[in-house]
């Protein structure tokens, strides 16, 4: 294979700690492909398996890449309240059909400070029908944060669902200014 394959498909990726704990960061030359929440141990070296079996190589460990310093830094300024659009170049390669066409409509039109039913985001893409279906294009989520399914609720006010917790869902949340910060 010519050194020009094996770039094309490297990935790379960094861990990365932030307010709501440790952040697995991958990318490849496409963009950002895999944002992982709880990255430690386990949870780490299982996101790592599923990116070399999806992907076709096995990922390498570089915290350093010019691959990722622009995720970086941009989501140290979101944490920081510094950032509230993220301007990267993303890989979709880990998702495809109904649940790129709704995580690409989130991720353009539900800014920062915003939040959107389930069955509003159905909508949106063409099927009204579709709240579960878009529930379910949340939880595959491989960007979550850059492409911000924190910010889909369900249409009665409740929080819903997150891949990353329901308390890390509420502290994203907090950070945009939708909730408040608990009491207690």
């Amino acid at each position: 294979m010519s050194s020009h394959a094996q770039n094309e498909q490297r990935v790379v990726w960094a861990v990365v700690g932030s307010d709501i704990g440790p952040l697995l960061l991958a990318a490849t030359p496409e963009g950002v492909v895999n944002v992982v929440f709880h990255a430690t141990g386990p949870v780490r070296d299982q996101a790592l398996a599923r990116l070399a079996e999806r992907l076709g190589t096995e990922p390498v460990e570089a915290p350093g890449s010019p691959l990722l310093s622009e995720a970086i830094r941009q989501l140290d300024a979101y944490f920081a309240g510094d950032r509230r659009d993220f301007e990267l170049p993303l890989d979709w390669s880990l998702i495809s059909g109904f649940n790129r066409q709704v995580l690409r409509e989130l991720a353009s039109g539900v800014p920062y400070g915003a939040v959107v039913g389930y069955g509003d985001l159905a909508g949106r893409v063409g099927q009204p029908g579709a709240a579960q279906a878009v529930g379910a294009a949340m939880g595959a989520n491989p960007l979550p944060i850059v492409v911000p399914c924190h910010r889909v609720v369900e249409s009665d006010g409740g929080i819903g669902g997150f891949g990353g917790g329901l308390e890390t869902k509420r502290k994203l949340l907090a950070l945009e200014g939708v909730l408040p910060e608990p009491l207690f």
